[in-house]
């Protein structure tokens, strides 16, 4: 999990989209045998990072970004 700096929220991977994104928005999560994270977005897996965080993720709750630290 990681929290944001600027509100103190726990994102849960509730990722909001960029007004710009095309995709179709196909938005999916579960865990890997690691018990770590798996997003997939519109066919695209990943496992989300704190640099990934830092890089693309937007609070759900304050639209800061740039603000993630480990929970």
């Amino acid at each position: 999990m990681y929290k944001c700096n600027n509100c103190n929220s726990i994102d849960k991977f509730e990722l909001m989209f960029s007004e710009k994104y095309n995709g179709n928005r196909n938005f999916t999560q579960k865990y890997n045998a690691r018990q770590q994270i798996e997003i997939t977005i519109d066919g695209h897996t990943f496992i989300p990072t704190l640099d990934f965080m830092n890089e693309h993720a937007v609070c759900k709750y304050c639209g800061q970004i740039y603000i993630w630290d480990y929970e």
